[in-house]
């Protein structure tokens, strides 16, 4: 069995494995920053724009399944550090690549597929190393700080691509996962919690235990409509505020103080919080009750967020701030459900199908998005935002009733 750390041990470990979560993560919203300038110099609809942010989360699903099912086998940290090779090398081709819609949307899948290797992989090696109360404010912690990564991605993105253009953002994000290495390899000790060595004739990747698992098929389901809503949002939010800030300039309101970058960055920064004070709340409320609260209200928010691009700036950056808060508040209760209800044999495979089915409603929301943004009237047309707000919204109002959140406090 793997050693497990003790309090100080334990703090240390999650501080630092977040850290390095963070600094591997420059890339994750490098696309969805730099949309708008994309699309304009490809001239790309916004079909095939949603497809490019769609395929990071292919590549990711396509990934996930071996490379973390992988951690019942080899210590996490192999996984992790060879991942972030390869994410180095898939941000350096985009940046050296990139021409159009389908060399963007092939890098990008291979941004998605190194990114597999870190995201659940990371938090693999953490727990392996933390138990008890400890563990699941292991993965509270950890699945919280993707927010910060994010708005990290978005600022640096942005600033490095008004200065020196977008290939040289993407050139400097392939140098976040190299030193996100160095510190899991110098910083995180070996796991051995995995499963021991292969049953001649059984499959690498045995993920029947987890098909018969039943407690834990609400979490992994739930995190599949937390990822529509939230990944959707991301992929979507800074062209959204672009639209917002056109209208407005041509309708003579008052300028915008703060930049639609700027405001998709710092929406983005109460998400850790709010996602860690979730799950202290599930472990005090319910989880059921907290999570079906949390995805009913968000889900509202957000489909009315597509609303209100008429309104002034800093009533669209707060809303922005509250839509990416509430989106958030759940995250962490259902990861943290879903590692505790894993069976613990199978738990790297059942982080595989938590993610996977997570990141392929990340890939099939922004591209269903951006197809209903072109049905209903194109970028242009405030209609048009309004109806595809509604299809990330839709389904966290839906899903508390139909996976038994909302009847039961679990």
């Amino acid at each position: 069995m793997a050693r497990r750390a003790g309090g100080g041990s334990a703090a240390r470990h999650i501080a630092w494995m977040c850290a390095a979560h963070v600094v591997s993560m420059p890339g994750f919203a490098a696309y969805s920053t730099l949309l708008p300038r994309l699309q304009q110099e490809w001239e790309t609809n916004n079909s095939q724009a949603g497809f490019v942010s769609g395929a990071f989360f292919a590549g990711y699903m396509a990934a996930v399944p071996l490379l973390t099912g992988l951690t019942d086998r080899v210590d996490a940290r192999r996984v992790y550090l060879s991942s972030c090779v390869m994410l180095t090398i898939a941000l350096g081709a985009f940046a050296l690549l990139a021409q159009g819609f389908v060399t963007a949307a092939l890098c990008q899948a291979a941004v998605g597929a190194g990114f597999a290797g870190t995201y659940m992989p990371g938090l693999r090696v953490l727990t392996d190393n933390t138990s008890g109360p400890a563990q699941s404010r292991a993965v509270s912690f950890y699945t919280a700080i993707f927010g910060l990564g994010t708005s990290v991605s978005i600022v640096v993105s942005g600033l490095v691509a008004d200065t020196w253009g977008w290939r040289t953002a993407f050139a400097v994000a392939a140098i976040g996962p190299v030193i996100a290495a160095a510190m899991v390899s110098l910083g995180m000790p070996p796991s051995h919690c995995h499963a021991g060595p292969p049953v001649r004739g059984a499959p690498l990747l045995d993920f029947r235990p987890v098909l018969r698992a039943r407690p834990v098929w609400p979490y992994i389901l739930g995190y599949a409509v937390h990822c529509w809503e939230l990944f959707g949002s991301r992929s979507w939010l800074v062209a959204y505020c672009f639209f917002a800030q056109g209208a407005q300039v041509q309708g003579n309101s008052s300028p915008w103080l703060w930049s639609p970058v700027a405001i998709a960055a710092i929406a983005n920064l109460p998400g850790p919080p709010a996602s860690i004070v979730g799950n202290e709340f599930a472990l005090r409320l319910g989880r059921g009750r907290l999570i079906a609260s949390v995805m009913i209200v968000s889900g509202i928010l957000t489909g009315v967020l597509g609303f209100v691009s008429h309104l002034p700036w800093f009533a669209i950056a707060g809303l922005a701030m509250l839509h990416m808060t509430l989106v958030m508040g759940d995250s962490s209760a259902l990861t943290a459900g879903m590692v505790m209800n894993s069976p613990p044999e199978a738990r790297g495979a059942t982080m595989a199908i938590h993610s996977m089915l997570g990141f392929g409603a990340g890939f099939a929301s922004p591209l269903v998005f951006g197809a209903v943004l072109d049905l209903a009237g194109g970028n242009a047309s405030a209609t048009a935002w309004s109806a595809a707000f509604v299809t990330l919204g839709a389904g966290a109002v839906i899903a508390p009733w139909l996976l038994g959140f909302a009847r039961s406090p679990r």
